[in-house]
């Protein structure tokens, strides 16, 4: 939600429909994602000994099997040869065409162990509501927001199948790609069980949405409970700068650039606005999250919070209270009353 400085790569017709090499063995099949920001969601096709893999699956929506399909031809492989998709979380856009794939061809779904529970809840639920982050928006203040929400949620279909259990819950650790030895690394924050996929051999890592090229993730959009996930995405940032550095393939925006530089950007960035939400708080002292969400600047363009649409304004309420509850844990804040309805009050420390 909130933009970071950095280009992350160059080119901008990186959402562009086709089939692009990015190092041997892997290319590239952009898939759009209609009606989102984001533009499209990078697909990436591994042939090695084992056959042909793929990391992250896409977002079931009409018209997308067939680009997927289409890219695959163009490269002389066929859908049907697609053995195993290796998804790094459970959002939509990235794991709703992996059923579907398996229903088509007999892929195997892998997703990462830390998400079963969110996948639990979202089956259990059978809606997109997205209850966690409603429980977030009242402890904001955000009633309003939380209402209209969940409203907007209801009129979006719920597609039972594109939410079937994956076939394996991927653990850290050495994991096969297409016969490819890569490494999956659980790098929590966007989600609990996010995972990122290295290939040392070809100096490579897939990503996700961890580090992204252009923006910070959202952070905590999920079911499953909220503890406290900014501060486990910086934990994950750091770790990340305790491997050796690669190049950075994304699930969104253009490939390339280092890992390693574009996770310091993000680091700084998250000090920048954590700096700047003490700030908030200490010019408005018991304010509360939605208060402190509303004096600060969104998105790369430093958007209001009123010009944000609903779904917008959710988002960053939320991250608002990752922002709040880290500071907290630091000791720079404190909450100074919660009211009966559960509505948090801050202070400085």
């Amino acid at each position: 939600m909130t933009a970071a400085s950095g280009t992350g790569g160059s080119g901008s017709d990186w959402a562009d429909v086709g089939c692009h090499r990015v190092v041997e063995g892997v290319h590239r099949i952009p898939l759009p994602m209609p009606g989102d920001g984001l533009r499209a969601i990078n697909v990436y096709v591994i042939e090695g000994p084992a056959g042909v893999s793929l990391i992250d699956a896409g977002w079931n929506v009409p018209g997308n099997l067939d680009i997927l399909r289409d890219g695959l031809a163009s490269i002389d492989v066929g859908l049907e040869e697609i053995t195993d998709v290796h998804v790094t979380h459970i959002h939509r856009d990235h794991y709703t065409m992996g059923p579907e794939l398996r229903r088509r061809v007999g892929a195997r779904v892998h997703l990462g162990r830390a998400e079963r529970p969110g996948l639990v809840a979202l089956r259990r639920l059978r809606s997109g509501v997205p209850v966690d982050s409603l429980v977030q928006l009242g402890r904001a203040g955000a009633g309003d927001i939380a209402q209209a929400a969940r409203l907007d949620a209801l009129t979006e279909p719920w597609e039972e199948p594109d939410w079937e259990m994956p076939d394996e819950w991927t653990a850290e650790g050495e994991v096969s790609v297409a016969g490819r030895r890569m490494e999956a690394l659980r790098t929590a924050g966007h989600t609990k069980g996010h995972l990122v996929f290295s290939d040392d051999r070809l100096g490579v890592t897939f990503t996700g949405d961890h580090v992204l090229p252009r923006i910070s993730p959202s952070i905590g959009f999920e079911l499953g409970g909220w503890d406290n996930p900014l501060g486990d995405y910086l934990a994950s940032l750091e770790a990340m700068l305790g491997r050796p550095d690669s190049e950075m393939l994304p699930a969104h925006g253009a490939v390339g650039g280092s890992v390693h530089g574009r996770t310091r950007e993000l680091l700084a960035h998250h000090d920048e606005r954590l700096a700047a939400t003490r700030a908030r708080v200490a010019a408005r002292q018991g304010a509360t999250g939605l208060e402190v969400a509303e004096g600060l600047p969104w998105t790369r363009r430093e958007r209001s919070f009123a010009s944000l649409d609903g779904f917008n304004r959710m988002i960053a309420t939320c991250e608002t209270m990752a922002h709040l509850d880290v500071l907290v844990a630091r000791g720079s804040l404190a909450v100074d009353e919660v009211s009966p309805e559960g509505v948090a009050r801050y202070v400085t420390a």
